[in-house]
């Protein structure tokens, strides 16, 4: 994957970067494979070839879509004669009994695709709903609430997707964004003044160094070496707010670890400028949904 195709905003929706095709592609043909084994033996063996179905993708919980493309393109590649149509959109809230896409056609490819399409949108409507509960605890801050790259493997460029989706920002979406020199770093480096130094030497000039802080005699030693974000780590409330005094004006400002919904406004208030919360990725739980046939001779 080249940075073109993880970044691509070709299409964009909302305000977001649009999943790049390729990847979406890449990333469905997978999860079919893995989910589809040598066939699908249970709708194979009990459905006619010939039968039709008229299927709700439903939201049996409150949240934020997402992954609704990805769902569509999915039942496509199972079999092209699906037709999907959605009746919202990724970024859209939606409360429980929501009818978020139809899908219409062979009953054998939608039993197929079903499991897989929503695991997708399960999975990413997850993120977005628990990004979006972040964002509103710190409305009126001017904090940002940023993901990282604890991901799933495999799935990166779509879960930051859901983030931004979710009113979130995307922290790097690599190792070749940009230098965040943290404490297995320091370690090996020699120290922060050193690990900056080397840094600054060989980036380009439109590249940013984060500095990961664990204690104040760190901060103060990024601060003199010119870390340009300072990234504070797991600190507890009285040594954060001595940390973000010292810090102001000096370099920009990210709090890091353990931050939860109900600390979050707190740390936005006291001067922190960057949340970057790791749960967003790999602690969002799925939000419920289900894929429901209508009855024979009924459509909803």
């Amino acid at each position: 994957m080249t940075p073109e195709d993880r970044r691509s905003t070709d299409s964009a929706i909302g305000g977001w970067p649009a999943l790049p095709h390729s990847l979406v592609e890449e990333a469905v043909r997978a999860a079919l494979a893995e989910d589809m084994g040598r066939g699908d033996v249970t709708t194979a063996t009990t459905v006619p070839a010939e039968a039709r179905a008229h299927a709700c993708m439903v939201a049996r919980e409150a949240g934020i879509i997402a992954g609704l493309p990805i769902a569509a393109a999915t039942f496509a590649l199972v079999d092209p004669r699906v037709s999907v149509t959605p009746l919202c959109r990724d970024g859209d809230a939606v409360e429980p009994g929501s009818i978020v896409c139809i899908a219409d056609g062979p009953a054998r490819g939608i039993l197929t695709a079903e499991r897989t399409a929503l695991n997708f949108v399960q999975r990413l409507s997850g993120i977005a709903t628990l990004t979006s509960r972040f964002v509103r605890a710190v409305a009126g801050t001017g904090a940002r609430i940023v993901d990282t790259r604890k991901t799933t493997p495999g799935l990166r460029v779509f879960e930051k997707y859901a983030v931004a989706v979710g009113g979130g920002r995307n922290h790097r979406f690599g190792l070749d964004d940009a230098v965040l020199i943290k404490d297995n770093h320091i370690v090996a480096a020699g120290g922060i003044s050193a690990a900056v130094a080397r840094a600054r030497a060989a980036i380009p000039h439109t590249m940013t160094i984060t500095v990961e802080c664990d204690t104040l005699d760190q901060l103060n030693e990024a601060l003199e070496a010119g870390a340009d974000i300072v990234m504070l780590d797991n600190m507890d409330a009285s040594t954060l707010a001595q940390a973000i005094g010292r810090a102001k004006g000096r370099a920009r400002i990210e709090v890091s670890g353990g931050i939860s919904l109900e600390t979050a406004h707190a740390i936005a208030a006291a001067g922190a400028e960057i949340l970057s919360v790791g749960a967003l990725t790999h602690s969002a739980p799925a939000l419920d949904a289900a894929l429901d046939f209508a009855p024979p001779g009924e459509a909803t």
